[in-house]
């Protein structure tokens, strides 16, 4: 069974009150916290796509990929 419209937008909602509460702090908090989870599903992506990596090689693939994106957001 899918959500319907009307609890992803109450669902959604809910996140942006939470947000415009949030002190500076925590919302500087919580960007850290979301760039540490996106690096760890892209740790794991990256783990299925080079099963014979190590965690050295997937750490490095990782920067690789990182510093790809700040070139792409400089050539904006």
């Amino acid at each position: 069974m899918e959500p319907s419209l009307e609890l992803i937008e109450q669902l959604y909602r809910e996140a942006v009150r939470e947000a415009r509460e949030m002190s500076p702090e925590e919302k500087l908090a919580a960007g850290a916290e979301l760039f540490d989870y996106a690096c760890e599903i892209t740790l794991a992506g990256i783990r299925s796509e080079h099963p014979q990596a190590d965690d050295e090689e997937c750490e490095r693939i990782l920067e690789a990929r990182l510093a790809l994106g700040r070139r792409l957001e400089a050539g904006r």
